[in-house]
């Protein structure tokens, strides 16, 4: 765990709270929420989308429908993480921007 994850993570989209987490970890500057995190799975939809990462590998993305709206590649996870990236694996994280919030405190 990431000496920095004593304290509460929380992501927001618009005034809606998607996850929060005292268990999170934090690599090249994005926090990795885990899947027990979120308060209603069912907000994260399954993207074509992927991209590579040199040192952690392939990338999945996620939609996010938050109250009837589709905020599209907006999280991102590895599902089979290289060994570097292990402590990251099925962790989520999210493209900030202003409607997806992330915050720590």
């Amino acid at each position: 765990m990431d000496p920095n994850s004593a304290h509460h993570a929380t992501v927001k989209v618009g005034d809606t709270i998607i996850a929060e987490s005292d268990t999170w970890e934090k690599v090249e500057g994005n926090i990795y929420f885990p899947p027990s995190s979120f308060k209603d799975p069912s907000i994260l939809v399954k993207s074509d989308t992927t991209t590579r990462c040199p040192w952690k590998g392939l990338a999945s993305y996620y939609d996010l429908n938050v109250e009837g709206q589709t905020y599209r590649d907006s999280a991102w996870y590895y599902p089979e993480p290289s060994p570097a990236a292990s402590k990251i694996k099925d962790y989520v994280a999210f493209y900030q921007s202003g409607h997806v919030k992330v915050s720590v405190s």
